[in-house]
């Protein structure tokens, strides 16, 4: 079998001490982890000098960029529009507020109007009641009066007091209608 290893390298001893340190920090042996660097340079194209990382830095660059644009869109498609919108829902609203101030005047306004109103019929009520029982009692006096008329006209004619039936006709006629009209 042939030994595949047959590359060294040499390097200062403070690098192999150095490189001592990661392998065991990383636990794994000096020969894996230099294959591991190589490979690692290889594949990312990177340069070992090459502290600052360009291209990482453009990579990052381009992700930040990409989500600042991201970021631009839904700022233009929605959260604009929405505060257009916003805009226009709170100059309706303080429109709406002032209807409704002068819509709740006119109705203080109405409510003192129908309390006037209210306080009016009660006063109609109280003097139709009052004129009912005006009504009544006048009636109930013509009759009575009527009661004692009548009383009068038949006992002046029991006394027999001599007048014709004529004028007494007439008398009683006049005394019922100036009754009547009482």
């Amino acid at each position: 079998m042939e030994d595949i290893n047959i590359k060294s390298v040499r390097y200062p001893k403070a690098t192999d001490e150095k490189l001592e340190k990661i392998s065991v920090k990383l636990g794994r042996p000096k020969k894996l982890v230099v294959i591991q660097m190589v490979n690692y340079f290889y594949g990312t194209k990177k340069d070992p000098i090459d502290f600052n990382d360009e291209l990482l830095k453009k990579e990052l660059v381009n992700g930040v960029n990409r989500i600042i644009a991201f970021f631009k869109k839904q700022e233009k498609d929605f959260l604009l529009p929405m505060f257009t919108d916003c805009n226009g829902l709170t100059i309706i609203a303080k429109e709406h507020t002032e209807y409704f101030k002068i819509i709740w005047q006119h109705l203080q306004k109405e409510e003192k109007k129908s309390e006037g109103i209210s306080n009016r019929t009660v006063q109609l009520e109280k003097e139709i009641a009052r004129t009912h029982q005006y009504y009544n009692e006048k009636s109930k006096l013509k009759s009575s009066f009527r009661e004692i008329l009548n009383y009068y006209i038949n006992q002046r004619e029991s006394l027999g007091w001599p007048v014709s039936a004529v004028k007494k006709e007439e008398l009683q006629s006049h005394v019922r209608k100036s009754l009547e009209s009482i």
